[in-house]
């Protein structure tokens, strides 16, 4: 016979089902609503979260912006103040270039100086004297030696003006790289977007880096270095006009001390000419006196000739007379003449004897003449050789302008320079 399988275990009654089946729905009412409750919260913060993402990315984007804009405008500030640095020293260049130049002419100059003074020291005798011309010369070599000195200082100061320059340009050239790669990182960080391949995440991409500067340092740093570049470029532009003042100053002071210089000389050579030509005319004037005193001694030899002719006679005649025989031997009238033309004759003999002494002494006196006259007409000649020498030396200073004396405009920074002109000592 068939027995009931009953399963082991805990019954339950018809209200325990009916009571879970009420807490099932109730909690599953209770779910939903929580999850309906949750979803409305999700749903706010994701709008909230996405606006505020997006309104946070906006206003990133636009400070990077505004950022690019502040450094590009610096950017441009600091090439343009590049431009003006590189145009201002390469004007420095040119003017110190051009002082360089115009110590070289001066060298010239000191040469020519030194070369006259040189020359006029193989004079001779009395025409070794001080005279104006070496006196204008002297002058003219300190008036050198001195320009020489001033443009050296100019030279000096420009090369420093230029290290100056130099080094304001590397701290603008540095600044001016430093945000232009600034530039390039803050347009590659506009150009990130969620979609962009290159993007993830960072270690602590918060923190601060070493050497990060503040805002205001920033652009103080940049408004120091154009300002520093910009005060350079006022004490070169300065410079470059003392440096051109100096080199015209220097330049017209020695054009007048060369004027100076030649006017003396060319007095000094006409004074020469002059007093060449005044010895001349006395050395013909004393050849010709000489050409008359020796005839002048020739008649007197030949008067004394004669004269000691007719003394012969008059002694031939007295002697002869002493042989007269006994009273024949008287001092007759023929006696007393010839002795009064004995002495006549000797003393004439003896006036002309003396003339011809004193003549002869005039004679010499007048060689000794002819002879210094000669002398001191070759010690003219040699220094008027040596002034002429001189004149012929200094046309070597008749130089183009351009090798000494370019004009450089101190603003526009260009060089006008004379094509032909030359520098003609009057």
């Amino acid at each position: 016979m068939a027995s009931l399988s009953v399963k082991p275990g805990q019954r339950f009654t018809l209200p325990d089902w009916q009571n879970n089946s009420l807490l099932i729905s109730a909690d599953a009412e209770q779910q939903r609503f929580n999850s309906h409750h949750i979803r409305q919260e999700g749903r706010a913060l994701r709008n909230e979260t996405g606006n505020q993402a997006r309104w946070d990315e906006h206003n990133s984007r636009t400070r990077l912006n505004d950022r690019i804009i502040s450094v590009d405008r610096w950017r441009e500030a600091l090439a343009k103040c590049l431009t003006e640095i590189d145009l201002e020293i390469d004007a420095l260049t040119k003017v110190k270039e051009a002082a360089e130049n115009a110590i070289q002419a001066k060298n010239l100059c000191l040469d020519v100086a030194i070369e006259c003074l040189t020359f006029r020291e193989s004079r001779r005798d009395i025409d070794v004297v001080r005279d104006p011309v070496e006196e204008e010369l002297l002058k003219e070599v300190k008036v050198i030696e001195k320009t020489k000195k001033e443009l050296q200082q100019r030279v000096d100061d420009a090369f420093k003006q230029l290290c100056l320059l130099k080094e304001a340009r590397q701290q603008l050239s540095c600044d001016h790289r430093h945000k232009v790669e600034t530039l390039e990182l803050d347009r590659q960080c506009m150009s990130f977007n969620p979609t962009s391949g290159n993007i993830s995440f960072k270690v602590n991409p918060t923190r601060i880096p070493d050497g990060t500067t503040a805002l205001r340092e920033w652009e103080l740093n940049s408004q120091c270095n154009k300002d520093h570049a910009e005060a350079e470029m006022k004490a070169s532009v300065d410079l470059r006009g003392a440096i051109t003042l100096s080199i015209a100053q220097t330049n017209n002071e020695l054009d007048a001390q060369r004027i100076a210089t030649e006017f003396a000389l060319r007095k000094r050579i006409r004074d020469m000419e002059g007093a060449l030509s005044e010895l001349r005319w006395q050395e013909q004037n004393t050849l010709e006196e000489i050409a008359e005193m020796e005839e002048e001694i020739r008649q007197l030899e030949e008067d004394l000739r004669k004269r000691t002719l007719d003394l012969k006679v008059a002694h031939t005649r007295l002697e002869t007379r002493t042989y007269r025989p006994h009273i024949e031997l008287c001092r007759d009238q023929a006696q007393y003449g010839l002795t009064d033309e004995v002495q006549q004759l000797e003393g004439t003999i003896r006036v002309l004897q003396k003339k011809r002494t004193e003549s002869q002494d005039a004679l010499d006196a007048l060689y000794r003449q002819l002879h210094r006259i000669q002398t001191d007409i070759g010690y003219k000649t040699n220094s008027l050789q040596l002034d002429n020498k001189c004149m012929d030396t200094r046309k070597k200073l008749v130089v183009p302008v351009e090798k000494f004396e370019p004009e450089v405009d101190a603003i526009n920074r260009t060089r006008n320079l004379p094509r032909k002109s030359q520098l003609e000592l009057a």
